[in-house]
């Protein structure tokens, strides 16, 4: 069996297997390469042949356990009708939506189709001892984006939107599901082995608006997505959340839990089922700044870890990450020699 499909199953390896989110991305001179072929950053994602290109750069370069699907978070509103653009040192950019808006959205999933054909080729490709990670991201997460129309610091006109329009807030998360649950799906039905939902926006939420938020849709899209048949392993990613987390883990319904860079694994661990894995929770701070603090960070999370653990950040690898670094991580969980500088 696939080291991560081992573990995802409740088994611990003694060498724990390692991928990193964002671990296709701007740190490499070859996906840079790439990106400058294309007009756009949506483009991008919806080239089969460049996105399954990225998504294998990391495997040959790094030797990652995984390869993760290159796409977006944000391809979701496009199947809804919604226009998104990624401005350069801005990042994505939406039309903020109104209640009269939510109420007019219609579904066109016919344009995620070069995701499912990104997810073909990978496949095709993928050396037999590397597992296929698909992904969407949370309705909570994604509604955050829409509802604000570009990224902010503390969401606080998304909440703000959900305090005063529960209604609206609860149509417009059932169409993110809805859409979501398709996408998953197909995704599976392509190939990919794993599935991994991002809530990267689960912090500074009341237990309530947690509860209606995050607990209540991700557990929506795993019960719809096992109706359906497909049974690949859940990894949840409730970024920040606190001691949400454990509610996340009880009631959600996922296979395993990807812990941020705040959470104290060890803790984590003893409050969580003994076969569930871990995924994380490396600072990716650490990783930027290498030498004696990396090591030392590595150090703590494979001896804290404990029980089924996936190594991996606790959020994902920036731009200006050396990939020296990346290579002195992995060369410590597998041979314990990091050749740290």
């Amino acid at each position: 069996m696939k080291k991560i499909l081992s573990v995802l199953s409740g088994h611990r390896e003694d060498i724990p297997p390692i991928w990193m989110m964002r671990q296709a991305g701007r740190h490499l001179p070859e996906y840079l390469e790439i990106r400058n072929t294309t007009t756009s950053f949506i483009d991008f994602c919806f080239s089969p042949e460049k996105a399954s290109e990225v998504t294998l750069q990391p495997i040959h370069r790094y030797d990652m356990d995984a390869a993760i699907l290159f796409a977006d978070i944000l391809l979701v509103p496009i199947a809804l009708g919604r226009q998104v653009t990624f401005e350069k040192g801005v990042g994505p950019i939406l039309n903020p939506i109104s209640i009269n808006d939510i109420k007019r959205l219609q579904k066109n999933t016919n344009v995620l189709k070069p995701v499912y054909e990104t997810v073909k080729k990978v496949k095709k490709k993928l050396y037999k001892s590397k597992t296929l990670i698909g992904f969407c991201g949370a309705p909570w997460t994604v509604a955050t984006y829409m509802l604000e129309g570009k990224g902010t610091t503390n969401k606080e006109k998304a909440k703000k939107f959900a305090y005063e329009n529960p209604g609206a807030t609860k149509d417009l998360l059932e169409s993110l599901v809805e859409v979501s649950v398709e996408y998953l799906i197909k995704q599976a039905e392509a190939g990919a082995e794993v599935l991994q939902i991002f809530e990267s926006w689960a912090s500074d939420l009341s237990p309530s608006m947690f509860h209606d938020l995050i607990i209540k849709p991700t557990r929506n899209i795993i019960k719809l997505v096992r109706d359906s048949g497909v049974d690949v392993p859940i990894i949840g990613f409730p970024k920040n959340c606190g001691l949400s987390v454990l509610d996340y883990v009880e009631k959600t319904g996922i296979s395993a839990i990807a812990a941020s860079t705040e959470i104290p694994i060890k803790k984590l661990r003893s409050l969580i089922p003994e076969n569930m894995a871990i995924q994380g929770n490396l600072d990716p701070l650490a990783l930027r700044l290498g030498g004696k603090t990396l090591e030392y960070q590595v150090e703590e999370v494979l001896k804290n870890a404990r029980g089924p653990h996936i190594f991996n950040l606790g959020h994902g690898v920036s731009p200006d990450v050396k990939i020296e670094n990346i290579k002195a991580v992995i060369n410590h969980i597998r041979t314990g020699n990091g050749n740290y500088v």
